[in-house]
């Protein structure tokens, strides 16, 4: 699991992971931890949020070896889950590409369910609105055989698959009141730079969060259940 800065820890994707009896190696980038060089041993790769670019080492030093190890986890099939920061590095290590977004998308909101997700191992039996936590500027286009599992009216790609195994998803899914007051206490300036009330985001809390319980502990849940159970490919077996 990767962490870029303080606040924006796993939260309720670690604690589905303990639950399941998956051991954490928390790899905190903030306080100089260093990323490994494959995944040999690991049975799920999380990538959370930060305030970086995809598109700039500026700011970013373990940038390219995220992307590498992203790369190797969608070529061994690794259950992996990118959360903002992280679905916009899975985007692109996917075939994807980032940018700069036409208006930063902050505090809580909407999103709808597209008909792939309906079908989808960690949204399917959601209702079709969901109320997540925004926090970004940039954007992504999808990879190329990436399904949409979720949209609004502002950024069309707001959560996808790809390979199967891999979903990223550029809302906060995993929050919750700690990492809400986490997150306004850390990028109280960014929020009102970007037009937004702190207070309003810690008004829409307590509502809000109530809402996303159901998203929450579904995709956690499921998402932890698979890296409990994963099995690597025998490349031996594997008929070239």
């Amino acid at each position: 699991m990767i962490q870029h800065v303080e606040p924006e820890g796993p939260y309720v994707i670690g604690e589905a992971l303990d639950e399941h009896g998956v051991d954490i190696d928390l790899r905190r980038i903030y306080r100089g931890d260093e990323l490994p060089n494959d995944l040999e041993g690991f049975s799920g790769l999380v990538v959370m949020g930060g305030p970086m670019s995809v598109t700039s080492d500026a700011g970013f030093p373990t940038r390219r070896q995220e992307l590498a190890l992203l790369g190797r986890a969608l070529e061994e099939h690794l259950p992996t889950v990118g959360v903002c920061l992280g679905a916009q590095l899975l985007a692109q290590a996917a075939g994807g590409s980032v940018y700069a977004g036409h208006g930063a998308e902050i505090g809580f909101g909407i999103v709808r369910l597209e008909p792939a997700a309906h079908d989808d191992y960690l949204l399917s039996s959601l209702l079709e609105r969901q109320t997540v936590l925004h926090w970004h500027g940039d954007t992504f286009a999808l990879p190329e055989g990436a399904l949409r599992l979720c949209a609004n009216d502002l950024y069309e790609n707001q959560a996808f698959c790809v390979g199967g195994t891999a979903w990223g998803f550029q809302f906060h899914f995993e929050v919750d009141r700690e990492a809400v007051y986490a997150f306004v206490d850390a990028f109280e300036g960014e929020v009102i730079a970007s037009g937004f009330d702190p207070r309003d985001i810690l008004a829409e809390a307590p509502e809000s969060l109530g809402r996303l319980i159901d998203l929450r502990e579904q995709v956690t849940t499921r998402f932890a259940f698979l890296v409990a159970a994963f099995q690597p490919v025998d490349d031996s077996l594997v008929q070239r």
